[in-house]
């Protein structure tokens, strides 16, 4: 499965946007954690998807929350720029 990504970098950070159809459970996002690392992409992974009222979820280390409340699902997708393999 090929998932579209976002690599990013805000100031010293780094960030890995991968985007999913549905909800990221524990297991998936170690398993897109594995992925990211084994892509060779540096950052922290985050994990996006749309609810069913077209409003962004997320499954992130809790230090990002904040971040990923305050963008929109679609500024993000803008910033598309990788595609992540997940075997």
């Amino acid at each position: 499965m090929i998932l579209e990504a976002a690599r990013l970098e805000i100031g010293d950070l780094k960030l890995v946007v991968v985007f999913l159809a549905h909800p990221a459970t524990a297991a998936d996002y170690a398993a897109l954690e594995r992925a990211s690392a084994g892509a060779g992409f540096e950052g922290e992974l985050v994990a996006v998807w749309p609810d069913e009222f077209d409003r962004m979820r997320f499954f992130a280390h809790p230090e990002r929350h904040g971040f990923l409340q305050a963008v929109g699902y679609d500024q993000l997708r803008a910033q598309i720029n990788a595609r992540l393999e997940l075997k």
